[in-house]
């Protein structure tokens, strides 16, 4: 999850590594061990001065000393093992934050992460795009990229290997619990809204957030103004398969349904709170009864917004568990136009819930099956609109 400092949670454009947040509260030790870490203010790089050495007079092929200084920052953020910790050159940088401001890019359609043992997962398949339209789900661990393993390799890697030019072809092996899947999916641009909206009944009103980025919130405002005009009076908010985006974008959509000053969510190292996110008082749907849809690709800012409400009592929680990300990271800039995404705190929900590795489970479980999906019967908004009509 990032803020308005840089900080984001998971964005929908092609692929992003998950939710980024932070607002400036990142300081650098030069001198002295870190309060944070207890790590020493500097190093001995001896005995990687000897490596170089070795490597340098022995290796049998084209290297560069800019790819040796890459491949050292890169293992520097990579030894924590945080799957959400990450250095970026400039040129991944570059693409990092063009996937965060919604640019267009030529992929899959679909936001990788990397669990606890290093393998390449599906955080989110975006809705309408190659990847879900070829049957990739959420959670599915992707084993090879054309025949490829992805054993070792970083997300950033697997980003650049999935993607690649318009009408090109990429096969996945997927691992999906027992089954073992082969599937090719024809590249395409990626570039959706972040937000749609539509009334589906005469008083019920219904708002998709694909991810939660810097236009997600003036598209949301437009549809509070087609509602009020139509006399709606029941919301359905669906965060199926949104991976996230920018907290200050979070704030601001669940605060659509909270007085202000309400708990959004608390960001805390250790046991001490650092960040206090809360509402900021535009509230038209507050006290309309809502229904907020999640399923296994909702992660980060949509579990954000998703709790906000629940523990508010400002909506009901319909769908299956959520994805689990409950860490928040920081992208702090370089000089030369790299950056470093690293994890800075857990955040907690409104009633000091931290969901990390667990995910959401909804007030009311309800499975949507990729038959049913199909075939357009959408049980999970099925339920969400039942729910509604009864109250």
């Amino acid at each position: 999850m990032l803020s308005a400092a840089g900080i984001v949670v998971g964005i929908v454009g092609v692929f992003s590594l998950g939710v980024l947040t932070g607002n400036g509260r990142i300081h650098l030790w030069p001198n002295g061990p870190s309060s944070v870490t207890g790590l020493p203010g500097t190093l001995n790089y001896s005995s990687v001065s000897q490596l170089y050495a070795v490597l340098r007079q022995n290796y049998d092929g084209k290297l560069t000393e800019s790819q040796i200084i890459d491949g050292l920052k890169h293992g520097l953020a990579d030894a924590p093992n945080d799957p959400y910790t990450a250095y970026f050159t400039p040129t991944e940088a570059k693409a990092f934050n063009g996937e965060l401001q919604g640019q267009s890019l030529s992929g899959i359609g679909a936001e990788l992460s990397q669990d606890s043992s290093g393998d390449i997962i599906v955080m989110s398949p975006l809705p309408g795009q190659p990847a879900a339209k070829a049957g990739v789900e959420a959670k599915d661990i992707i084993g090879t990229i054309n025949g490829k393993s992805t054993s070792g390799m970083s997300v950033n890697d697997a980003v650049d290997d999935i993607r690649g030019p318009k009408g090109s072809k990429v096969t996945l092996g997927i691992v999906r619990g027992n089954q073992q899947l082969t599937i090719s999916i024809v590249r395409n641009m990626i570039q959706i809204p972040t937000a749609t909206s539509k009334v589906i009944s005469e008083n019920i009103g219904y708002i998709q957030v694909s991810q939660f980025s810097d236009d997600t919130f003036s598209l949301v405002q437009q549809a509070v103004q087609t509602f009020q005009k139509a006399k709606v009076n029941k919301i359905v908010l669906d965060l199926r398969d949104d991976p996230g985006g920018v907290v200050t974008s979070a704030q601001n959509i669940s605060s659509l349904w909270l007085p202000q000053g309400a708990t959004i969510e608390q960001e805390k190292r250790g046991t001490t709170v650092v960040n206090s996110v809360q509402s900021t008082g535009y509230d038209p749907f507050r006290g309309m009864p809502t229904v907020v849809l999640v399923d296994g690709g909702s992660a980060s800012a949509s579990e954000i917004t998703a709790l906000a409400l629940r523990d508010n009592k400002a909506a009901t929680i319909i769908g299956e568990q959520s994805f689990g990300k409950g860490v928040v990271q920081s992208v702090i800039p370089f000089s030369d136009g790299s950056e470093l995404k690293v994890t800075i705190a857990k955040w907690y929900g409104p009633d000091n819930e931290n969901i990390n590795h667990k995910g959401i489970t909804p007030n009311q479980v309800v499975q949507l099956t990729n038959d049913e999906a199909q075939a357009g019967n959408d049980t999970q908004l099925n339920a969400a609109v039942s729910y509604l009509q009864s109250k």
